[in-house]
């Protein structure tokens, strides 16, 4: 199953979304996102933890 997120899902005002096979290749995408457009939000085990909350099965 593939897994998919977008920023929308949490309440951003960004039109960005991303699928892959695996949660792991998943979050390499968020956090590459996160750190290029979204300076403002720290990655850290308690926001990384609720953006892993955020991750669909499609």
């Amino acid at each position: 199953m593939t897994k998919n997120i977008s920023c929308s899902d949490a309440g951003k005002d960004c039109k960005w979304s991303a699928s892959a096979p695996t949660e792991e290749e998943l979050m390499e995408k968020v956090t590459q996102h996160v750190i290029e457009e979204h300076k403002e939000i720290e990655l850290n085990s308690e926001s990384i933890s609720s953006i892993k909350s955020l991750i669909k099965d499609i």
